[in-house]
């Protein structure tokens, strides 16, 4: 798991193209369209010689780098240079056949230059001996490199992707060791990836090129014939004029395609059959075969014995003889000399670094990680649509709650599922999902149509039934009553409904310090009286933390301090002060429940309960100094009353919202916050209010009553 840094709002994976520019990034589109425009537009001979010379070099340059290449991964684009290099040849053999099949009969000029110089300076003129070079170059290529450096490829991928999770687990115990950050596991993480994922590629590329050796044979057997029939048939030539002509084209116009192509596969073998090295190709052939005299002597000495034989090729064979020699003499003077001198002296040994405070990371207050496939969504570089969506959603619940909440960090998590996501709270798991970027989600709301065909799951922010679907179904689905949302809403909306839920746990020391702060500009004189002259930093902290889990928005602040200061003086319990503050906010907190200025429909509680309710909860709270005891541990129910009560208003909630009302429980003062938070958890949509919360100016209706046994 690697970690990114902060940014406002959200947090987003750095990009790989920034460098570049328009102009690179447009590069790759045009040559491969250039490339395919060569299979249909007709070419002259002069741009077919420029674009043979061109494949020629490319292939040189494709080997070159190759051979000068220390690791595999240095050279990752190597599978997608091989298809590209391999549709340039067959692009340019569809070019030529054309001009040789329409322009063969006027001479050995017709397909330009550079197919005359290889059918006649290569090979003589002589269409028979092209004809069996071409087939013993195809043979090499098809049979030997490619197939060699494609079994290689195939099992180095097989061998990396079993050690995956072994090399995985290492690097976990070497960061948990703390051998190692975090950002270095991550890019060993990375490197592991990429090199499974660039031995899969070379194992499919090399079917590229065994694709062209076939398509190369195929070519120069249809021009051949395709020559024969046109010259003779169209142009009246004998039919030694038109092998001599056509044959003798078709040859040299295979050989220019064949050579860069052995080229290439050659390149091919040598990236995938070389291991990781500090050391380029050369270096490593002379110090690996070349540094050992004892070789040079005794293979100077056998071909030495040969070139003494009667009849044999004395002189070629002396020669190299005393060139080995002199080799493995010369590498023993410096052998020895490297011996003679005296050794280095051991490097200074660095005292181990300590562990500091530096090595302990902070836990993040709000977290979102995702599995690799959903990288795209949180990815700057790649203008990820969910990082908008974080923003939007920060400032959104800062305008809803009146506070602002902490920085969301993104993270890729390889431990997960790849489409999955994991949100998290204070470094705990809060919630999960996972979500498929291209397709949407088509929540049932509870009134659709008829079903749709995909994958069967539920909404992760509410646990409706949902089917994920194709693009083309939005439109299907919508007709039907779903709601159609893509990946990233899917995200953003589980995000904002933890936060929502979750918001008092949000709010820290920190951003109630940072909220006053930003009160004081406007009031200075209020937040003064207020903190710390009359209640501390701390009991603040609390009643903001209060309001926010019964679902009470604190964007009015000044009143909400105004009652601090007024009630502070008296009580310093958090509890207490929350009431207080509730009442002061009565009219809002009735806004939200009920909009408008209508009467209220509200249950009520039986008269004969909320009697045993008060009484029991006078009698706990005289006790409150001896034993300490809080109202919020319960009121000592019966378990049968208690277990009837929570189904009674479970049932009363469910008939409220399907007659579209809010399910709102109204008691007395004293029994609202052992009300609020005994029935919280079985019962999370019922409101509970008192009566002192309900402003003057509003009326009330019981639609309801709850109480009794069942």
């Amino acid at each position: 798991m690697s970690a990114l840094p902060p940014i406002p709002g959200a947090v987003a994976l750095p990009g790989g193209r920034q460098g570049s520019s328009q102009w690179t990034r447009a590069a790759a589109p045009v040559l491969i369209i250039l490339v395919l425009a060569m299979m249909v537009l007709p070419l002259p001979t002069f741009l077919l010689d420029l674009l043979f010379t061109f494949n020629i070099a490319l292939s040189v340059i494709v080997l070159l780098v190759a051979l000068y290449t220390l690791k595999p991964l240095e050279f990752s684009v190597f599978p997608t240079i091989l298809l590209v290099t391999t549709l340039l040849r067959l692009s340019l053999n569809v070019a030529s056949t054309r001009v040789i099949l329409l322009e063969g009969h006027t001479g050995p000029d017709a397909a330009g230059q550079v197919i005359e110089a290889f059918g006649h300076f290569l090979i003589g003129g002589n269409y028979a001996v092209g004809l069996i070079v071409f087939i013993i170059l195809v043979v090499i290529n098809f049979v030997v490199i490619t197939k060699g450096a494609g079994r290689i490829a195939e099992v180095a991928a097989r061998f990396t992707l079993d050690a995956m999770p072994g090399k995985q687990m290492a690097i976990d115990a070497d960061l948990n060791a703390g051998l190692i950050r975090e950002d270095e596991a991550r890019a060993r993480r990375q490197a592991i990836a990429a090199e499974a994922d660039f031995y899969g590629s070379m194992d499919g590329a090399s079917k590229f090129v065994r694709g062209d050796a076939i398509a190369g044979i195929l070519i120069v057997v249809i021009n051949i014939v395709g020559g024969l029939l046109i010259g003779m048939l169209q142009h009246g030539m004998g039919f030694g004029d038109a092998t001599e002509a056509y044959v003798l084209l078709t040859i040299g116009d295979g050989l220019v395609a064949q050579i860069p192509a052995l080229v290439i596969s050659t390149a091919a073998g040598i990236v995938v059959s070389r291991a990781g090295s500090e050391q380029d190709l050369s270096d490593q052939f002379i110090s690996q075969m070349f540094n050992r005299p004892a070789v040079m002597y005794i293979t100077a000495g056998m071909i030495g014995l040969v070139g003494l034989i009667p009849g044999m090729p004395n002189l070629a064979f002396l020669a190299i003889a005393g060139g080995l020699g002199w080799l493995g003499w010369r590498t023993a003077q410096k052998q020895q000399q490297a011996a003679a001198l005296p050794p280095p002296p051991p490097p200074a040994r660095a005292d181990p670094v300590e562990v500091g405070w530096n090595d302990v990371v902070p836990v993040d207050m709000l977290g979102l990680e995702v599995g690799y496939r959903l990288i795209p969504l949180v990815d700057r570089a790649q203008d990820g649509e969910l990082l908008k969506r974080i923003r939007g959603i920060r400032k959104k619940v800062a305008q809803d709650l009146g506070f602002l909440v902490p920085a969301v960090h993104i993270r890729d998590n390889l431990e997960l599922r790849p489409n999955a996501y994991r949100i998290l709270l204070k470094g705990v798991d809060a919630g999960t999902g996972e979500v498929f970027p291209g397709m949407f989600l088509a929540i049932n709301p509870g009134r659709v149509l008829g079903n749709l065909q995909g994958t069967a799951t539920k909404d992760p922010a509410f646990g409706l039934p949902a089917t994920w679907i194709d693009a083309g179904q939005r439109d299907q689905a919508q007709s039907l009553g779903y709601t159609v949302v893509d990946a990233g809403t899917v995200v953003a909306t589980h995000l904002s409904n933890m936060i929502q839920s979750n918001a008092h746990e949000l709010l820290g020391r920190e951003e109630t310090q940072a909220l006053l702060d930003h009160i004081a500009k406007d009031s200075p004189k209020l937040v003064e009286d207020l903190v710390p002259r009359v209640l501390s930093l701390t009991v603040v902290q609390r009643v903001l933390q209060n309001l926010l889990s019964d679902g009470v928005h604190i964007r009015d602040m000044r009143t909400i301090i105004e009652s601090l200061a007024e009630h502070g003086a008296k009580t310093q319990d958090p509890e207490e002060l929350t009431t207080q503050v509730r009442v002061a906010l009565g009219r809002a907190i009735m806004q939200a429940v009920f909009p408008g200025s209508g009467e209220l429909p509200v249950i009520a509680l039986d008269p004969t309960l909320e009697q045993m309710l008060t009484q029991m909860t006078q009698g706990r709270a005289s006790d409150k100094g001896d034993r300490g005891d809080r109202q919020s541990e319960g009121a000592g129910l019966e378990p049968s009353l208690a277990d009837n009560l929570l189904r009674q208003a479970a049932n009363l909630a469910q008939v409220q919202e399907q007659s579209g009302q809010p399910a709102v429980l109204l008691v007395a003062p004293a029994l609202r916050t052992l009300l609020m938070r005994f029935l919280k958890r079985a019962v999370p949509q019922l409101k509970v209010i008192s009566h002192a919360e309900i402003p003057d100016s509003r009326t009330i209706r019981v639609v309801a009553v709850l109480g009794g046994r069942g």
